[in-house]
């Protein structure tokens, strides 16, 4: 009868194990390529987002299909520190001219820039305080890690992110 005992409780533990490691297998696929939830904070996004921060969605689909476009928010792996990702808005794709302000608090002279192929333009919202692509030129395309689609918290902003044009 022990031995009955402790075959039917290392057989539980066994099921109940294999549940939780299901789940986690399940949650790392949906993590790393459907879509994953991010912290987005820091002045470079106002007004999109708060400087607080803000929880949202990204989805992974599109960019693994090359969907990713013009007027999209993207979390993108920063080229200055590849440990961080960063949040902006995609403003030029391939081969589209774009004019930009070095210094748009002190003056008012634009340069214009071709995005080349495989890479993408990307400005921050607040372009008084966003480090982008004005400083560190096109970004390319395989750094992008996902499209933000839904805000999440606070739940007064809950819902789409909108698409605007900057």
């Amino acid at each position: 009868m022990n031995s009955k005992l402790w075959s039917d409780l290392v057989k539980e533990a066994f099921d109940k194990t294999l549940i939780v490691t299901k789940f986690f297998c399940a949650l790392h696929l949906t993590t790393t390529y459907v879509f994953t939830p991010a912290y987005v904070f820091g002045p470079s996004m106002l007004p999109t987002f708060n400087i607080s921060g803000d929880y949202v969605l990204a989805e992974k689909i599109s960019t693994r299909l090359g969907k990713v476009g013009r007027n999209d928010i993207v979390l993108i792996r920063s080229p200055e520190d590849p440990r961080k990702i960063v949040t902006k808005r995609i403003v030029g794709v391939e081969g589209d001219d774009v004019r930009y302000s070095l210094n748009p608090e002190r003056d008012d002279t634009f340069e214009t820039i071709v995005v080349p192929k495989g890479h993408v333009w990307i400005e921050g919202d607040n372009k008084y305080m966003s480090r982008d692509s004005k400083n560190f030129g096109p970004v390319p395309y395989g750094m992008i890690q996902g499209r933000i689609f839904w805000k999440v918290w606070p739940f007064e902003s809950f819902g789409s992110v909108e698409r605007r044009t900057i």
